[in-house]
């Protein structure tokens, strides 16, 4: 028997908390789909959530930052176009310059009520539920 099973990827959503209203990091993607990310990326094998998020983060902005909490878990069979992806998304927290590295090909520092429209992926819904969790305290529904 052949077992199909979901990608596993992480997304960090990158407070910089030297600066006012913790503005957010994203980075424009130099692959397909091209557009507006949360940074992020694929699990090695035998990585875990955490370590990935860690190391993603580092290696698209070149911060290093703390993960503060675990916001959800995404896993549509839709949400990455070029296959089933499940994603454990953290909340982040840094200080610094960020600069584009890796597969980024542009970096953004971002207001929360600022995010650029052409966002990739299932982001816009995951910045939708971030925003309502840091506004009211409520997790996104399962």
């Amino acid at each position: 028997m052949i077992y199909k099973n979901p990608v596993p990827t992480v997304d960090i959503i990158i407070e910089l908390l030297d600066r006012p209203s913790r503005p957010l990091v994203l980075i424009e993607r130099r692959n397909p789909p091209y557009g507006w990310a949360i940074p992020g990326g694929f699990v090695d094998y035998g990585e875990s959530v955490e370590t990935a998020a860690i190391r993603e983060a580092q290696e698209e902005t070149g911060l290093q930052v703390e993960l503060v909490e675990l916001l959800h878990v995404y896993s549509d069979p839709h949400r990455d176009p070029r296959q089933h992806t499940l994603s454990t998304v953290f909340i982040a927290a840094a200080t610094g310059q960020p600069r584009a590295a890796d597969d980024a090909k542009d970096l953004g520092i971002f207001e929360p009520w600022q995010i650029p429209q052409n966002l990739c992926f299932d982001h816009e819904q995951i910045l939708k539920d971030y925003r309502h969790y840091r506004n009211y305290g409520l997790r996104p529904p399962l």
